[in-house]
């Protein structure tokens, strides 16, 4: 028997649009809000979220289940788009395309809520200029442990860093725990030279608040509030203004003035609060856009620190290996290659041979080799879908090693999120920098470990074919 059809048929702009299961639960743990709901909260911002969306591609976020359950990522525009949305196609790092959709107005706004699309995901770009980002984005990630208060200072830096380059930053809340800044710019540069001018932004904040902000890549490196500089690399998206985040109060990433900074609570942004202060004060990044700035100062401050011998910076792992990029392996994981001080490998060694072999040095005596200690310990205590599942075996291993977990930082405590071509699952790490030692527990099997992609991988490596490059990585941890 079929089920009935209860969709609310909404007329927006002329258009008519259909809300499948209107009364599907939404939010539920906290707030509680239906689809409806949410599709009629961005209805009344709409001109705002607009501003952050219009005439660029965005990759559908579907929460199809609500935001409690785990979404799915669509580049690909469904088949069945209405007249009044368009499509725009795009290259990837992967040499692949896809037509992934484009909003132009409320109508299409909500069409794609509906879907489930309650976080805007934009690409920096226009569609008449693809290759060309006209934003560069700053994303403030704040370590475990590390308090708002000090995200707020890291932004009033990048502002302060921005104004003297010439660029303007649009500010906003990440509706989570860090803060995002958008740099409208010229569309004349490639994605490498925007985040190339991203990273020489990220070590200028880093140099000048030392203790607060952090350029470093690998999590184990980081401190204080990290300056995301890959969220410029082709092909990354971050949630635009006035997304709905899937946290239990529906809370919003909210456009600011930069004097309500200083001040701001994330918390006071949610669902049922923006649509009252959207009619009172309007959108704050009305005209982002209207005066785009130039590259050129930053650029020139990436080109100062090459010469000073500050290269680039790790890529995200499903990349191509970049020139002048360094080793692509956690700090954990690195060896002491004669190469990573400019000796090229096994260059010193040879040398040195062949010097004995002339006799004009005598050889010394062998020495034994000084035992290392790791500078930054790693051990995994779990892997699981279930991100649940996974916390729970991290509190099996602080019961079972109390000592040692009372030793632990906040920031110790390393949690990814980790993407493969078909699946999510989430690892979690402890670093026992803090950890004498003679006390540190060794690694054991992760409990649980339900890795997706391990059959994948076992299988690959059993075909024992060498591989110079792996264009999909199958493991790779989700930007925060």
């Amino acid at each position: 028997m079929a089920k009935p059809d209860n969709a609310e048929l909404l007329t927006i702009d002329g258009h008519e649009v259909r809300v499948s299961s209107p009364d599907k639960p939404y939010f539920s743990q906290g707030v509680h809000l239906t689809k409806l709901d949410i599709v009629k909260y961005f209805l009344s911002i709409a001109p705002g979220a607009l501003v952050g969306i219009q005439d660029r591609p965005i990759v559908l976020k579907r929460f199809v289940n609500g935001a409690h359950a785990e979404p799915f990522y669509q580049k690909r525009a469904p088949d069945n788009l209405p007249p009044f949305l368009r499509t725009v196609t795009l290259s990837f790092p992967s040499g692949r395309t896809a037509d992934e959709v484009v909003v132009d107005n409320a109508a299409g706004l909500a069409w794609i809520v509906n879907l489930g699309c309650i976080e805007l995901h934009p690409h920096p770009v226009r569609t008449a200029a693809l290759d060309h980002p006209d934003q560069l984005r700053v994303d403030l990630d704040p370590n475990p442990g590390v308090d708002f208060a000090d995200v707020r200072l890291v932004a009033m830096e990048v502002k302060a860093v921005l104004e003297e380059v010439g660029l303007t930053g649009f500010v906003k809340t990440s509706g989570s725990r860090g803060i995002h800044i958008n740099a409208p710019i010229q569309p004349k540069w490639s994605f490498t030279e925007v985040r190339r001018a991203a990273l020489a932004l990220a070590r200028t904040v880093e140099r000048r608040v030392p203790n607060l902000a952090s350029s470093k890549w690998w999590k184990e490196e980081r401190h204080g509030v990290f300056l995301d500089y890959n969220q410029n690399a082709k092909d990354r998206t971050t949630a635009s203004a006035y997304s709905v985040r899937p946290l239990s109060d529906a809370r919003v990433s909210a456009p600011l003035h930069w004097y309500e900074v200083p001040q701001v609570n994330p918390a006071d942004f949610t669902v049922l609060t923006i649509p009252q202060r959207y009619a009172a004060i309007g959108d704050p990044h009305r005209g982002m856009g209207d005066d785009p700035g130039s590259l050129e100062a930053l650029l020139e401050l990436a080109a100062k620190d090459e010469a000073e011998g500050i290269g680039d910076a790790p890529w995200p792992p499903h990349f191509a290996k970049a020139e002048g990029e360094p080793k692509r392996v956690q700090p954990s994981k690195a060896k002491s290659f004669s190469d990573q001080i400019g000796e090229g490998f096994g260059a010193k060694r040879f040398r040195k041979q062949a010097v004995d072999a002339e006799g004009d040095e005598p050889k010394p005596a062998k020495k034994a080799p000084a035992k290392r200690t790791p500078k930054h310990p790693l051990i995994t205590l779990a892997n699981s879908p279930d991100k649940a599942a996974a916390m729970a075996g991290l509190e099996r291993w602080k019961a079972a090693h109390p000592d040692a977990a009372a030793l632990l930082a906040e920031d110790d405590v390393l949690i990814d999120r980790m993407r493969g071509a078909s699946a999510i699952w989430y690892r979690i790490r402890v670093n026992l920098r803090n950890v004498p030692e003679d006390q540190r527990p060794a690694q054991a099997t992760p409990d649980p470990d339900d890795d997706p992609t391990r059959a994948w991988r076992e299988s690959t490596e059993e075909k024992a074919e060498p591989i110079s490059l792996i264009a999909v990585i199958l493991a790779k941890p989700e930007s925060p």
